[in-house]
């Protein structure tokens, strides 16, 4: 199919016709940025193509080029046939207005906690300009410290990661937003690496998914790191660590924000002692948590 379509394609709208055909019937699986097929082959066709991300109307009927088409279908035909996700074939992928680098050594940035710093974290925070030391905690392409930088102005963050190769990318993405004098890269396995360090602020989106879930991943999420989704039988085991250890690693009124799936009810099960409060995100209050130090002092 892909073989033939050069021949047969000359618009956007012809190609993004062809897209959305090709992935839907390929099945593929929407969950790394786009919610669906059209969104996700807009979005492919219009970056391969150097054209704005945000104005796909005014280009639906213009002719493309031989080699441009052949671009475009080599781009398709990776997403279905290797069902590499989107992220990874452009190298990119946005939490709200940011744009981060990514390729396969980092999870692709996809976190309720990025929408919860769009306001600061109010009312929790009741002055962001008192906040003058923060932790991302498994901060992969170190896109929640970027987010935190903005959000807090006067804070110094650690951003701390088991993993060589996913602070490289990190590492990437704060040169590209001029935060190298705000933003410390840590490797650490949690907070191994983090001794007599304390913040008014950790934020966490450590690994979450559970041994049955993992069992069972579509094929793209095969493509990230397996040690940035796996994480123990029940999903707990980094969430687990965090909570034995954040109390010591946090300011007097210093509050923990960490993000944990689908996992609320095995966590309250777990932790039936904690008084955990729930932060509403767009899809419920379920996912993020928050604990202020002295609910972590047994």
């Amino acid at each position: 199919m892909f073989s033939e379509a050069h021949t047969h394609l000359h618009t956007v709208r012809d190609l993004l016709r062809f897209a959305v055909s090709q992935f839907n019937k390929a099945g593929l699986h929407s969950g790394h940025g786009s919610a669906t097929a059209y969104d996700e082959a807009a979005y492919l066709i219009l970056k391969t193509l150097y054209l704005p991300l945000d104005q796909l109307e005014p280009f639906l009927d213009a002719r493309v080029t031989a080699t441009e088409c052949k671009q475009v279908l080599a781009i398709l035909e990776r997403r279905v046939h290797e069902r590499i996700p989107a992220a990874y074939l452009t190298h990119e992928a946005w939490l709200g207005e940011f744009s981060f680098y990514v390729d396969e050594r980092v999870i692709i940035p996809r976190s309720f906690i990025a929408e919860l710093l769009q306001t600061q974290l109010s009312p929790w925070i009741g002055d962001p300009d008192q906040v003058t030391s923060a932790l991302d905690l498994c901060t992969g392409s170190g896109c929640l410290a970027i987010l935190m930088a903005h959000a807090f102005a006067n804070a110094q963050i650690d951003a701390a990661d088991i993993s060589v190769d996913a602070l490289a990318v990190a590492h990437k993405n704060m040169e590209d937003y001029g935060l190298q004098d705000r933003i410390s890269l840590i490797e650490s396995d949690l907070f191994s690496a983090l001794q007599g360090k304390r913040y008014d602020l950790i934020i966490s989106n450590p690994p979450y998914v559970n041994a049955e879930s993992m069992a069972q991943l579509p094929q793209e999420y095969r493509h990230e790191p397996e040690n940035a989704l796996a994480s123990g039988a029940d999903g707990l085991d980094a969430t687990r660590q965090i909570l034995q250890h954040a109390a010591r690693h946090l300011t007097e009124d210093g509050i923990l924000i960490v993000e944990i799936g689908h996992n609320r009810d095995a966590l309250e099960l777990a932790f039936p002692q904690l008084p955990f409060t729930w932060l509403e995100t767009s899809s419920g209050d379920e996912f993020v948590f928050l604990l202020q130090r002295q609910n972590l002092i047994q």
